[in-house]
């Protein structure tokens, strides 16, 4: 069902959306602003994956927000809305062998670069989550708490989150005794339980259970 707006309500969803376009207005001048984040660095199960977003200038998304302060409901409305709406989009995935063996910091910057990569177009700012990406050659911002203050990477993240939720729900029918739909991977008393239990299964980050088993 949608959302019934008031007035007064809607506009203070536009005044709160104009905040977060700060870093957006601030480069306007550059053509292409795409956000970047990422979304499962910390879980114990599953891929890293980051997301690229470059939304139009004049695009409104009501509701767009950090993921983590969405509900699942909504990140899913939203991960269409900015499908339709985004001028390009792109994920990237690196899976539990390369956090593994490269760790998930290396791992997080591949995924990035990957998601940047594949964009329909070449961006001409970056706008990340609190990182500078190594090994790309286009002027990056990072922005501490950035998916809260920049509508660009506020998509990113959604692109991201609901990416790799989809990915854990797959995972879960193939490893249904983890629990992976419920707890997307990260160290939740069950999925702990389970390792102990069941022990570790392909999609284990062997580098992060090693108390477990």
């Amino acid at each position: 069902m949608a959302r019934k707006w008031t007035e007064e309500r809607l506009a203070a969803e536009r005044e709160r959306l104009a905040a977060m376009r700060e870093y957006e207005n601030t480069y306007a001048a550059v053509e292409a602003i795409c956000g970047v984040d990422e979304a499962g660095r910390g879980p114990l199960a599953g891929p890293v994956v980051a997301g690229a977003v470059i939304l139009p200038k004049d695009c409104e998304i009501l509701c767009l927000n950090d993921s983590k302060k969405l509900s699942e409901k909504k990140r899913e409305e939203l991960y269409l809305e900015i499908q339709e709406k985004a001028v390009a989009w792109s994920v990237g995935i690196v899976g539990p062998d390369v956090i593994d063996e490269i760790n998930i910091l290396q791992a997080t910057y591949e995924a990035m670069r990957q998601a940047i990569g594949k964009l329909k177009v070449r961006p001409g700012l970056l706008l990340n989550d609190a990182v500078t990406i190594p090994g790309v050659d286009i002027m990056q911002v990072p922005i501490v708490k950035g998916d809260a203050k920049s509508v660009s990477i506020a998509a990113a993240s959604i692109m991201a989150k609901v990416t790799r939720d989809h990915m854990m729900e797959e995972y879960d029918r193939l490893y249904p005794e983890y629990g992976f739909a419920k707890h997307k991977g990260y160290g939740t008393a069950v999925h702990t339980a389970a390792i102990r239990e069941h022990g570790p299964c392909p999609i284990h980050r062997r580098s992060f259970i090693t108390k477990f088993v």
